[in-house]
Formats: structure tokens, C-alpha cells, sequence
């Protein structure tokens, strides 16, 4: 198991990417950690994680509050002794709409959520691994987060500020034994992915064939990619996105 005796921490576990990936970790090897607020699916995560064999713990929190997120890792470190590695699944798609009729009040939030909650996130647990003296941080950004999307730009600016943040941290400590990578997804099976698709009046049908693949991934295919970048396998990895779309962006 590639992440034997591991202690992996995953903020919005309760669903989607978030709670596949944190499967994922128990499944190799990890102790998990993950939050998330609705503590019904928490509970439902916890269980397909005890499934795998793992040990596991679910927090309530909130990733847009700085409180919330110190206790977390905290409480983690206290729970398993250190913090090995850190999914961070923070974000929301917000309103589809031009930009000029995007109401200030929802930029305001979208952009307090991913990207004040991921630098918060990013801030505590890097202040753990300085401790450890290693870490491994995996944020979740998006293709969104390499080009441009219209009627989404407080999206793609907030998943570009991600990887500003997950390339700047990335220098920042690389010689600290600490890597920062991102994943940028598009197209996978998840609850984000059903509002996004309902806001832009699509179906998943009507997208399908745009995709090179020819399908849409399943949140399992991209916890795996997570999962990479924390293992050994990724050590000389740091400061890059992982695009996992199908091939849509070379398209």
C-alpha cells in the first residue's frame, strides 16, 4: 500500500472527489481525516472508509472559517500524531453569468470559500509539516484554473488563484521537504459537476461526445491521481497541475 502508516487529512470529504479521494487514502494504507458540514454524509464517508480497512475520523467544519480549520489540524495531529498529506477540496462554481451581472455580494462569497478557505487550508497545515520537517499538499483547482470559462469568471479567477498559491507555496518550501501540487478536473461524476451542468442548461449526454474519451470520469478516477501525487512515486513532483479531463484541454 502506497501509503502505509500515512496520515492524510481531506477537507469536503462528504461527497463528490472529496469523499472518493479520501476512500482512496484508506484504501492505501492512510489513516483519514476528513471534514466537511453535513455530518449525515460524513458519516456515510466514514463507513465506505472503515470498509477499506482504515481508521478514520470525521470533523464538522467549516473551510471558510479560520477557527474551524487550525482545530482541524489540530485535531488531527492530536488524533494520529502528525500530518502526512492533505487533500484540499474547497470550492464552489458559484453563479453562470457575464461578468457585469455578477452580483458583487456572490463574488464576495465564492471568493472567501476557494480561495481564503484553501489558504487557510494550505497555511495550517504547512505549519505542521515545518514541524515534521515533510509533507505532501494536493488542492483541488480545475481546468478553469488554466484557461479561460464564460459566464464563469469569478470561478476561473478563484481556480487560477489556486494555482498561484499551490506554485508559489511550491517554491516557497521545496527545500523544506514539503511538495504542493493541484489537480485540475473537468467532467467527473460528482453533485458540482449535476449544478454546474443544470446552471448551463446542458446534460451530461449533450456534453459526453465533446469529450475525447468519449465519457464522463468517475470521481474514483481522479482520487487515484490524488493519490499519486502523495506517494513516494510523486517525490520529485512539486508545484504543477494535474489535468485529468479526457483529453479536453489538448482537444
Amino acid at each position: 500500500m502506497i501509503l502505509q502508516d500515512k496520515v492524510a487529512l481531506v477537507t469536503g470529504g462528504t461527497s463528490g472527489i472529496g469523499r472518493a479521494t479520501a476512500i482512496a487514502f484508506g484504501a492505501a494504507g492512510a489513516k483519514v481525516v476528513f471534514s466537511g458540514r453535513r455530518d449525515t454524509e460524513g458519516e456515510k464517508t466514514a463507513k465506505l472508509i472503515r470498509e477499506t480497512g482504515a481508521e478514520c475520523l470525521y470533523v464538522h467544519s467549516d473551510a471558510s472559517n479560520e477557527e474551524d480549520i487550525k482545530a482541524l489540524v489540530q485535531q488531527t495531529v492530536e488524533t494520529y500524531g502528525r500530518l502526512d498529506c492533505a487533500f484540499n477540496n474547497v470550492g464552489h462554481e458559484g453563479l453562470i453569468k457575464p461578468l457585469h451581472e455578477q452580483p458583487i455580494k456572490d463574488f464576495d462569497k465564492l471568493m472567501a470559500l476557494n480561495v481564503r478557505g484553501l489558504f487557510l487550508c494550505m497555511k495550517y497545515e504547512i505549519q505542521q509539516m515545518l514541524s515534521q520537517g515533510s509533507g505532501v499538499i494536493v488542492n483541488n483547482s480545475s481546468v478553469v484554473g488554466l484557461f479561460g470559462f464564460p459566464g464563469g469568471s469569478p470561478y476561473s479567477a478563484s481556480k487560477h488563484a489556486v494555482m498561484g498559491l499551490t506554485r508559489s507555496a511550491a517554491l516557497d518550501y521545496a527545500r523544506q521537504g514539503i511538495r504542493i501540487n493541484a489537480v485540475n478536473p473537468a467532467n467527473i461524476a460528482t453533485e458540482g459537476l449535476d449544478r454546474a451542468y443544470k446552471k448551463l442548461g446542458i446534460t451530461a449526454d449533450a456534453m459526453t461526445p465533446m469529450v475525447p474519451m468519449g465519457r464522463i470520469a468517475q470521481a474514483k478516477e481522479a482520487a487515484q491521481a490524488i493519490v499519486f501525487l502523495c506517494s513516494d512515486a510523486a517525490s520529485y513532483i512539486t508545484g504543477q497541475p494535474l489535468v485529468i479531463d479526457g483529453g479536453i484541454t489538448v482537444s
